[in-house]
């Protein structure tokens, strides 16, 4: 089975030269990391997770710069498990997986990690296989090329989060635990997420400034309270609530949050911005 880009030429170019070009610039442009980082050719395994922002790349791209630099210095793992929330509605369940085949974009094919899928599935309650959920989904599509710019080496398991709550992102990340221990192959979580949505800018820094705290503080218990309490529009809460779990699981302490800007800073306009953030779960 093959899942065919869906946002291509729009949130990112559709052309390979000019999408490698628009990476670089991701990662060199004055909001970005600054440099463009050489793969670390072995794994560090006490790199859990990241979380990186998901809109078009002229906006989020130089915030995913600095997740993204992160893990290439730390060096890819056989399989990336990458979290999103589901934006289209599409599809039904809690948990939805796409458990075989490939995923084109402009760089090449990736292929899905069928094995850790079937592991998966059988561990959660509430994982189903769905591809109903990700044809449309850009969320999980939009981070591929930043890892296919640095290698082809690596698989993935698509995971879209239906229903985010306190019990799927505890059964996700117990699961993603269980299974792990099952299969000899290395694993990171990617958390697909923006922050606030269509606040005006001085808005926007006060409520990603609570849930970017909690995601310092590794209280996924206090993220997901605090969004609901605040009424704060981060997509993705959930991806993160169970990278937190599973990083806590695996020894992490604290994450450190490395970028925090919005699009009104990319395009001038702070009247109506959404909120983007980069952060890494690693042990010491």
């Amino acid at each position: 089975m093959l899942r065919k880009p869906a946002v291509a030429g729009s949130f990112y170019y559709s052309n390979p030269g000019d999408l490698e070009e628009s990476i670089e610039y991701s990662f060199l442009c004055e909001s970005g990391v600054g440099s463009i980082p050489k793969l670390n050719k072995s794994f560090n395994s006490n790199l859990k997770g990241i979380m990186v922002p998901h809109a078009g790349y002229i906006y989020s791209g130089p915030v995913a710069s600095y997740s993204f630099s992160k893990l290439v210095e730390n060096g890819f793992p056989d399989t990336f498990i990458i979290l999103c929330p589901n934006h289209t509605g599409f599809g039904s369940g809690y948990v939805s997986v796409f458990d075989e085949g490939m995923w084109e974009t402009p760089l090449g094919n990736v292929e899905v990690d069928s094995d850790l899928a079937d592991i998966f599935i059988k561990n959660s309650k509430y994982a189903d296989v769905d591809y109903q959920a990700h044809y449309r989904e850009h969320s999980i599509e939009v981070e591929l090329p930043f890892l296919q710019y640095f290698s082809d080496d690596f698989k993935i398991l698509p995971i879209c989060i239906n229903v985010q709550n306190l019990q799927t992102s505890l059964d996700i990340a117990d699961s993603i635990r269980e299974s792990v221990e099952e299969i000899s192959s290395s694993i990171l979580l990617i958390s697909s997420t923006d922050l606030s949505h269509f606040l005006s800018q001085d808005t926007t820094l006060i409520k990603d400034e609570i849930v970017l705290n909690d995601i310092a503080n590794m209280n996924h218990e206090k993220l997901l309270d605090d969004v609901s309490k605040y009424n704060i529009t981060m997509c993705g809460y959930g991806t993160v609530a169970s990278n937190i779990i599973y990083s806590k699981e695996c020894g992490v302490s604290k994450a450190d949050i490395l970028k925090h800007q919005t699009s009104g800073d990319v395009s001038g306009d702070y009247s109506s911005v959404v909120g983007y953030g980069a952060g890494v779960f690693k042990s010491d």
